[in-house]
């Protein structure tokens, strides 16, 4: 007996190669893996965090990146667009509170005292 005539078959794109669409659905409607817009959704709230401590601590690094997520999670559709916007501004005023501390002490550090 062949192994193929016990085996199921598969239907013509439904497998692991299966192309997806916009909302991370495969053909026959399964949904299969994670949708692609929840990890924009998670970039748009990482950046907003990163943004927001990025004003107290690392502005040097942590405002780049979320300049970087924000536009990532913009440009994948988040259904978040108001809080990516906002982690871009964050990380916006990342940079600009760096360079104001650069110019004014010559150095990326800064103390409260």
């Amino acid at each position: 007996m062949r192994l193929a005539a016990v085996l199921p078959r598969r239907a013509a794109g439904a497998g692991p190669t299966a192309s997806r669409d916009a909302a991370g659905r495969a053909p026959n409607g399964d949904a299969g893996t994670r949708p692609v817009r929840r990890d924009a959704d998670g970039m748009a709230v990482a950046a907003f965090v990163l943004g927001l401590v990025g004003l107290l601590v690392f502005n040097i690094l942590l405002g780049p990146m979320a300049v970087c997520l924000a536009v990532l999670a913009l440009r994948r559709g988040t259904r978040r667009p108001a809080r990516a916007l906002l982690g871009l501004a964050l990380g916006v005023a990342d940079l600009v509170v760096l360079a104001a501390l650069v110019t004014a002490n010559g150095t990326v550090s800064w103390n409260l005292g």
